[in-house]
């Protein structure tokens, strides 16, 4: 029994490295191939059971981490002064419009309120690895691809900060089973966000400090790992009660804004990361509930089709606003449809956070994601074709 979860992780691994062969004759990304590899090993041929997910659950909190610190490493200032102001409307419009549309559609819908505030949550996050894929894949560029790069780098920022609010209003909701107090609604969220912020500002700081001491590539890793496990475990005490994924993100913002060498540390990092989100994706797709599907179609269909509206509605109206390309107007939206790291990852919060919804809101996002990823790339070659930045015969 000891050596079964050794035997499933190696199984779990060499199901998502098949399946990344299988999707690359259709052109497809790596992360569809994960989440169809855990698909087969989870609901179709349960190899991965439940109980076993769940005690492999600690990979998954571990995978969320290094993924919000690699979100949080994008935040350089120097960076973000030379881009100016019209990325950061733009990515903020589009993520709460998005946001916006999904609550509001799935609240008229009649859905209880928990659930529709955290799926309209998780609605803001937009993966970058599909569009970047396409953009380099096909040496795009231009306007719309100029503007493009900089707002997926602070979409799913946005995105967490939304999740950090919503969810813990819909938890306060579904504890109370009624309208909340002022404190629930507002003091809650605001003490979650800005005491997460504070852990992980204090542990970049120890972070930054510590690595002056350290010089090998052996030692940095091992710093990164265990100031991300530090930021992981100490955010879900139940004392603290804080977001991990503001935590971390706040230690990459830290980190590569203070440290003398953030680019070695984030190729480590990078290093060490495929295997680890590998096996996220592949137990993500393994707890994937196929009796919930049937329950939640309606929900999914609006999910799927009312995210991409506040998309493309919030991209043109902050793109407007700021008087930019033309083409950033017409086809910004549409290169912003996938969704998959971030979003699969609140979903499996949601497991935890919110037991009552938890199933629902996985199997939403978990079909949402193959949706999104199956179709965002094709969408966002198109749009960059038709905006001039792919060469017609590509």
């Amino acid at each position: 029994m000891n050596e079964q979860p050794l035997l499933i992780l190696a199984i779990a691994i060499a199901a998502g490295l098949l399946m990344s062969r299988v999707v690359k004759l259709a052109h497809l990304p790596n992360v569809t191939a994960y989440l169809v590899g855990g698909l087969l090993l989870g609901p179709v041929f349960g190899l991965i059971t439940p109980e076993i997910s769940g005690a492999l659950s600690v990979l998954s909190d571990v995978a969320l981490g290094f993924i919000a610190y690699s979100i949080g490493a994008e935040f350089k200032l120097s960076y973000l002064k030379d881009i100016g102001a019209k990325p950061v409307i733009i990515a903020c419009l589009e993520s709460g419009l998005a946001s916006l549309f999904v609550f509001l559609a799935l609240w008229a819908l009649g859905q209880p309120l928990p659930l529709a505030l955290t799926l309209g949550a998780i609605a803001a996050a937009t993966a970058p690895a599909a569009t970047l894929m396409v953009i380099r894949q096909y040496r795009a560029k231009g306007p719309v691809t100029s503007m493009l790069l900089p707002v997926v780098a602070m979409d799913d920022a946005t995105c967490l900060i939304l999740y950090a609010v919503l969810s813990n209003i819909a938890r306060a909701v579904s504890a109370s089973g009624g309208t909340p107090g002022l404190w629930e609604l507002l003091g809650q969220p605001l003490v979650q966000i800005v005491g997460s912020l504070a852990l992980g500002l204090a542990l970049g700081f120890v972070f930054v400090g510590v690595l002056r001491f350290f010089h090998s590539r052996g030692n940095k890793l091992a710093l990164t790992l265990m100031i991300v496990f530090a930021g992981v475990g100490l955010s879900s005490a139940s004392v603290l009660n804080l977001s991990s994924l503001l935590v971390c993100m706040m230690i990459g913002a830290v980190m590569v804004n203070m440290s003398h060498d953030p680019e070695s540390l984030l190729e480590q990092c990078d290093r060490f990361t495929p295997p680890l989100f590998l096996l996220f994706f592949v137990l993500s797709g393994a707890a994937l509930d196929f009796s919930v599907l049937t329950t939640v179609g309606l929900v999914g269909v609006v999910y799927v089709l009312v995210r991409v509206l506040g998309k493309m509605a919030g991209a043109t109206l902050g793109a407007l606003t700021q008087k930019c390309d033309p083409n950033i107007v017409k086809y910004l939206g549409l290169t912003l449809i996938p969704q998959a790291g971030v979003a699969i990852g609140m979903a499996r919060l949601s497991l935890t956070q919110l037991p009552e919804y938890g199933a629902q809101i996985n199997a939403v996002i978990l079909a949402g994601t193959l949706i999104y990823e199956l179709t965002g790339p094709v969408i966002t070659k198109w749009a960059l074709r038709r905006a001039g930045e792919i060469a017609v015969k590509q």
